[in-house]
């Protein structure tokens, strides 16, 4: 059985967010055991230098937070970000070419950040606040083709986060091929256990502390 830390991404993808900050959240990730580490690209090289032999992955974030880059953009960052020492990619999906149905777009960008990651773990930011249900399990289906590893629900920075019912939907139309991260206000442990028994096996959170102790 998993504990609490162990589903956690222990999170600061804040503006304002100063070295000292990033040196605070690697050690509470060290100290409790979290899964990752996720921050800005900027400063995935400073936490792979402190985390590098410990259990907590680098996590960084592609296209973060609009996924409106090129996928040539998101692919030099990937690989990139991967010699900084990332671990795992969470990459924003081009949500509008998805809504348009520019599908070939989608399915380019997500070929081409899985590629680039070199067998490390791709999590695909899907926004669920911004799509249909139809959309939802659209983006889903494109992501598992491309060979991703999760979809994540939200990336925070719009207008809503995870949801119960969009967690469940993901984990529906996924099965068990692939995992999921719940991302986006989740800030009480009753809620993070109500993800996981829902189907979440990721939680991103900069709560994790709270939730721990």
């Amino acid at each position: 059985m998993r504990s609490i830390p162990e589903f956690i991404d222990h999170t600061n993808l804040n503006q304002d967010a100063v070295v000292d900050d990033i040196i605070k959240l690697c050690e509470e990730a060290v100290k409790f055991g979290f899964a990752a580490v996720c921050v800005n690209p900027i400063y995935v090289e400073l936490v792979s230098s402190i985390i590098k032999n410990e259990k907590s992955k680098v996590c960084t974030v592609i296209g973060f937070p609009l996924g409106a880059d090129t996928s040539e953009m998101k692919f030099a960052e990937t690989r990139f970000l991967v010699h900084q020492g990332a671990e795992e990619l969470d990459m924003v999906l081009n949500v509008g070419a998805l809504k348009q149905g520019e599908i070939g777009i989608v399915e380019d960008e997500i070929d081409k950040v899985v590629k680039a990651s070199n067998g490390r773990c791709v999590k695909v930011i899907i926004e669920t606040c911004l799509l249909s249900k139809a959309e939802k399990v659209l983006a889903c289906n494109i992501a598992r083709e491309k060979g991703a590893n999760f979809i994540k629900t939200s990336t925070g920075y719009s207008f809503g986060g995870a949801t119960i019912e969009d967690v469940k939907l993901i984990r529906q139309t996924l099965g068990d091929d692939m995992g999921v991260k719940a991302s986006g206000g989740i800030k009480t442990l009753p809620h993070l256990q109500l993800m996981v028994e829902v189907g979440a096996n990721r939680i991103g959170t900069s709560s994790g502390v709270h939730l721990v102790t």
